[in-house]
């Protein structure tokens, strides 16, 4: 059961630790919490690609204030159970009107499970730092903020949303992703990068596919340079992201 204070969080981990990131940044739980946490809130883990989720009793959900859906080595348009029951979780979530936020997998999670479509990436793998491009709504949103248009962010995908859910609204694009962040009413939204990540994260997670071959050197070498070439701006992601999760950014209109 979520405990009582200033906020109660749960992150929906769809992915295992890598021994480097349990090493260097004591998991991806501290990796998100360290992005999204604020002192006297309260953050459980749910082990989503395990098959461990909150449950619709009990009042478990209805204690939350709001839920983070994490990225995957899985695809989002898989059929594994693990994936079938996440998507029948954000289901009921949206009929509570619960936040969502979805980073990467969690992105094209919400996507599929609100009647959209995901695949596989027509331009083929991103990795590296990447410029978003805001909508105008989603430009006076940044302004507002003081959050610059510019918006670098780390990427590492392979799929992507193709079309949105009914009723949903494109928030970025960048030059190879049409759909690099999406609202959905004013309680969930999709990111296709991670804001969470930092450098030395992704080039460890690019060894490790480097190294399992699947990427080619030419992936690694082109993610090499784009991390050399740009710095992400993670700072301006934490206010947007912590901004949306606990507060009234949407709707952009």
């Amino acid at each position: 059961m979520p405990a009582e204070g200033k906020g109660s969080y749960a992150l929906l981990l769809c992915a295992e630790d890598s021994e480097y990131v349990k090493k260097v940044h004591g998991g991806y739980y501290d990796v998100f919490v360290d992005l999204l946490g604020d002192q006297g809130e309260t953050w459980h883990v749910y082990h989503a690609s395990r098959g461990h989720l909150p449950r619709d009793d009990g009042g478990v959900i209805d204690g939350y204030d709001g839920f983070v859906i994490t990225g995957s080595c899985c695809d989002a348009h898989g059929d594994d159970r693990w994936i079938k029951e996440l998507i029948d979780l954000v289901a009921i979530l949206n009929a509570k009107r619960k936040k969502v936020l979805g980073v990467c997998f969690g992105h094209q999670i919400l996507c599929r499970a609100l009647g959209g479509k995901t695949g596989r990436a027509s331009k083929g793998w991103d990795i590296g730092v990447t410029c978003i491009h805001p909508s105008h709504c989603m430009t006076k949103l940044l302004s507002s903020l003081q959050i610059p248009c510019h918006l670098p962010v780390i990427e590492c995908h392979q799929d992507e949303v193709w079309e949105l859910p009914p009723l949903a609204e494109v928030m970025a694009k960048s030059d190879r992703t049409g759909i690099e962040m999406f609202r959905f009413g004013d309680h969930i939204m999709g990111i296709q990068g991670h804001p969470e990540y930092s450098k030395d994260i992704l080039l460890h997670l690019v060894d490790r596919l480097l190294q399992s071959n699947v990427i080619q050197n030419s992936h690694a070498e082109a993610a090499n340079e784009r991390l050399s070439a740009r710095e992400p701006n993670r700072e301006a992601w934490k206010k947007l992201c912590k901004g949306f999760l606990k507060g009234n950014l949407l709707p952009l209109a």
